[in-house]
């Protein structure tokens, strides 16, 4: 019983990876299906679905972005300080280490709303 948490844990890290992969290629399976289709009853691709088809599409990055990651990792940082405040009530030894649980996810924040504001100024 004690090894069906580890294994749950790193199931669940799995499953956060793969299940969004699979949908996606199940997407793109689907899509290809229905331009096969009507490629196989004679319709013309417009040349701007071939394009956008073969390209890579990645958003560029924005500052707007980086500011909505970053309020979030800061988010998440709060989150692990109030767990930690109100675990410390029955546990007080268990504070400091949340808190420096938080300060990952807190960093990481600052830094990527301190980057939102440097890209503004070049946009």
């Amino acid at each position: 019983m004690e090894i069906l948490i580890p294994l749950a844990f790193f199931a669940m890290i799995a499953a956060i990876v793969i299940v969004p992969r699979y949908l996606k290629s199940i997407e793109r399976q689907k899509l290809q299906d229905t331009l096969r289709a009507s490629i196989e009853k004679g319709a013309e691709l417009p040349p701007e679905v071939i394009a956008a088809l073969t390209s890579d599409v990645k958003p560029r990055p924005s500052p707007y972005r980086d500011l909505r990651t970053g309020v979030i990792w800061l988010g998440v940082a709060v989150a692990f300080v109030a767990l930690g405040a109100a675990v410390s009530f029955e546990e007080p030894d268990a504070l400091y280490p949340l808190l420096g649980v938080a300060a990952f996810p807190g960093f990481i924040g600052l830094a990527l709303i301190g980057l939102s504001f440097v890209q503004r100024g070049r946009h």
